[in-house]
């Protein structure tokens, strides 16, 4: 097994960075100060989503290990980050709430579809990855809340991407449930 690669470690990193985001809000410095350290460690944890699979592929180091891990990490950084977003009312709750669920029912879903051998029917597909880029923009816009360069309002911006992410969230979700659905009906017959 390929336990200890660059790019599993890598996406070691991005579980590792939960509690970092969340402590530099504890920290006793500027508020602008802490939002400009999370957006940063957002960006650059986040960035190390698309780095290790590049790695993984480019040193021939890919795993069934870390293609389970790496989904797993993605959506620890993307729930927490929704978690902080909302307690500092950054992030409406209903839109967490879109996000989160759907995080946890395509999840199970999946893994229900691996167990009757049927995970073609639910692989990933460009919807999917459509709304993980839009929810990685989002996120450390709204991490920064500020003006970036002292023109783009961030908060502004952020708010609106992360309402664009729960509807492709959403449709990401009916998407993956079609999929599924003939292969859920010869389950039940």
């Amino acid at each position: 097994m390929k336990f200890w690669t660059i790019p599993t470690i890598m996406t070691w990193t991005r579980i590792i960075a939960i509690p970092l985001i969340v402590g530099v809000f504890y920290l006793n410095i500027l508020a602008v100060e802490r939002n400009l350290i999370a957006a940063v460690m957002f960006v650059v944890f986040a960035a190390t989503d698309w780095l290790d699979g590049y790695l993984a592929r480019k040193l021939n180091q890919t795993s069934s290990f870390g293609a389970f891990l790496d989904p797993v990490a993605d959506k620890f950084l993307v729930c927490a980050s929704l978690l902080v977003l909302v307690h500092l009312q950054r992030a409406d709750v209903f839109v967490a709430l879109i996000i989160i669920g759907r995080e946890i029912a395509i999840s199970a879903l999946r893994e229900w579809m691996a167990l009757i051998g049927a995970t073609k029917s639910v692989a990933v597909h460009m919807l999917g990855k459509a709304k993980t880029t839009v929810q990685m923009t989002a996120i450390p816009f709204l991490l920064y809340d500020g003006r970036l360069f002292g023109v783009i309002d961030t908060h502004l911006w952020g708010t609106w991407l992360i309402w664009i992410s729960a509807v492709l969230t959403v449709w990401s979700m009916v998407y993956y449930l079609q999929k599924a659905i003939p292969e859920i009906r010869k389950q039940a017959n």
